[in-house]
This record gives C-alpha cells, structure tokens and sequence, in this order.
C-alpha cells in the first residue's frame, strides 16, 4: 500500500513545458572540483541552482527554476533511494547518496549527494539544500549493479520489495546504509581533495551526525 508521504515524492511532476529526454549511453564527465548545488522548496521544487548544476543539466537556469527536482532524474535510478533520501530529510537527519543524473541532451552523469535541511526560527523546515560532488569511478562500479537489481525488482514487484532487497543486501555485509555509502566513498576518493581540516576525521570509522561534505569536504 502506497503511503501519502510516498506519494508526495514519487508523484512530483515535471514541468510540463519540459519534456522527458531519451537517455543517451554516454556519460557527461564532469570537472572533479565541481559542486552541484541546488535550494529546493519542501515539495521538491528548485528555487535556485548554481552554474555547476546548470551546466551540468545542459538546462537553461529559467528552465530549471520553477521545476521539480526530478526534471533531471535518470530512469536507472531505483525509486526507493529517492524514498529514502526524502523520508530522512523530511525528518530533519542527513542521508548521503549516489545518484545517476540525466541531462536535457539524455546523456547521465553521476554523482554524490549530501543535503542541509534549513529550518526557521520556529524549527519548521523551510527548505533543503543539496550538495553534489562527482562521485569516484570505483564507488561508481560497485553501485552501478546494484541499482540495476533494484530497478528491476521494483519493475516486476514494486518498491517494497527493493526495499526488502537493499535490508538483505547490508545485512548481508554486516552494515547499514550510511556506513555502506560513506565507506564507498572514503575508499574511493582517488583525487577527490579533501580540506585539510577534514583530513584527519576521514581517518575514522566514527559515525557521526550532520553533513558528511562539510565534515570530509570542508564544504556546506
């Protein structure tokens, strides 16, 4: 059974004046210094975007202001990463991931997201703010079956299943998501620098809460 908040994050449209590309097999390189940086309002919807995550897109900023976020979601992606990055945030905790995205040409590039939910004086989420890096090739390979099982679990048998499927997967390995990602990451990082002051705590296994970018990137 579909829940309201499932609903709200599977079913954001598109803007309609913005048709659905035709994936391209061709992947977009993108420069190892960039940060994808975009200002969503609570529905999903992007208020701003940086030069990084428009020249990425290959999308006008005037076209991507206004629109939901899912206007450069690739069709590989498993819907149920998208539910558990949007139950996490709606709960004010951070959640890192790895996400193919699909420019307006249909061709994908991947990266990883971290996200800062702001909030008002009174505690009310306000907006989310998400921060992207390009993720490292190695991460990028054990990943990538990954979501492919996933996808297709979810074709055949929903989203509850694949999310079934992901528990086994960690349990399997002895681990949970985060520790998963962040572990993918931090092995991973080949030429990706990190801030000198975030060097030392890359050196720990340590979970620790808030933005994972600004505690291994120096970046928020």
């Amino acid at each position: 059974m579909t829940t309201n908040s499932e609903k709200k994050w599977d079913t954001l449209k598109r803007n309609p004046k913005l048709p659905t590309p035709t994936p391209v097999d061709r992947e977009i390189i993108l420069d190892e210094n960039a940060i994808l940086l975009s200002i969503t309002d609570t529905r999903g919807v992007i208020e701003y975007c940086n030069e990084d995550f428009v020249e990425s897109s290959g999308y006008e900023e005037y076209e991507l202001v206004g629109s939901g976020h899912n206007v450069v979601r690739h069709p590989d992606m498993p819907r149920v990463i998208f539910k558990l990055m949007w139950e996490r945030i709606q709960k004010k905790q951070n959640i890192i991931a790895f996400v193919k995205n699909m420019a307006k040409t249909g061709r994908y590039y991947w990266v990883m997201t971290d996200f800062v939910v702001k909030e008002n004086e009174k505690g009310e989420v306000t907006n989310y703010k998400a921060l992207r890096k390009p993720a490292p090739k190695e991460a990028i390979q054990e990943i990538t079956p990954l979501y492919k099982r996933l996808r297709e679990i979810e074709d055949l048998n929903g989203i509850e299943a694949s999310e079934k499927f992901l528990k086994g997967f960690l349990d399997a390995k002895n681990t949970d998501y985060d520790t998963y990602v962040e572990r993918l990451i931090t092995d991973n990082l080949g030429n990706i620098s990190l801030s000198s002051a975030s060097k030392e705590v890359s050196k720990t296994t340590e979970k620790k809460k808030g933005s994972f970018f600004k505690r291994f990137f120096g970046i928020e």
